[in-house]
């Protein structure tokens, strides 16, 4: 096997310190990264909706505990904390998607709260608490609906987030493990030879740059795609 070979007509992206194709590799890693950018910001995408939500729905008492407990949890350093819980479960794929997606979701709840707040005072709101609708289905069959573009742009960057996370652990040791790769094992993998090889880190950290940037963009472009034509 060719090890550290330059990008050729045969490997566009060279050789790592193995061997094997970089390219396919790169490849391999992205399904990785992005599998657990997008897993964990459907978890937090659902915790954040539920909470804010319900806070914003119920008011009074409810609201405040929900909101307090939503500061205490933004107040905390979460790459810290995620550094110290992941440090403590087998480094799986798995436990990654819950850790990321437990310390995604205080943005989305308060941005569902201001959009709950709106939207509980519309007329059609309104019309259905005087025909007899529970809460849950003005909640579910109205007002979530509703600002799903919201949640939609929130849970974009949330998965850009996530993908910048990841990478970051996987780089430290603590998230994806050899052999499997992610961007972030390649990374990691690449300082060794940054000298020798730069092309090995600079492939995988393209890609992040990248991906980040295009969930960015996919969020706003949905935003304006889903904005005039909110549920009536």
């Amino acid at each position: 096997m060719q090890k550290l070979m330059p990008p050729s007509r045969e490997h566009w992206f060279g050789t790592d310190e193995l061997g094997r194709d970089y390219f396919t590799r790169a490849l391999y890693g992205g399904r990785i990264s992005l599998s657990v950018g997008v897993l964990s910001m459907l978890l937090s995408t659902i915790i954040g909706t539920v909470i804010g939500t319900v806070s914003g729905y119920m008011g009074g008492k409810t609201d405040m505990f929900l909101m307090r407990f939503t500061d205490i949890f933004m107040s905390v350093p979460s790459f810290l904390f995620m550094v110290v819980i992941n440090s403590m479960f087998p480094p799986k794929v798995w436990s990654m998607v819950i850790i990321l997606g437990l310390f995604e979701w205080c943005q989305i709840a308060r941005i569902t709260r201001a959009e709950t707040l709106s939207l509980k005072e519309r007329d059609f709101v309104l019309a259905s608490k005087h025909l007899g609708a529970s809460h849950a289905q003005i909640i579910f069959g109205h007002i979530i609906p509703n600002m799903s573009s919201s949640v939609i742009v929130a849970g974009g960057l949330a998965v850009a987030r996530a993908i910048l996370a990841e990478s970051a652990l996987s780089f430290m040791g603590l998230g994806v493990q050899l052999p499997k790769a992610s961007w972030g094992t390649m990374l990691q993998g690449a300082q060794v030879y940054i000298m020798d090889m730069p092309l090995l880190a600079v492939f995988p950290g393209v890609f992040v740059v990248l991906t980040v940037f295009s969930f960015n963009i996919l969020g706003d472009a949905l935003r304006n795609a889903l904005e005039p034509k909110m549920i009536k």
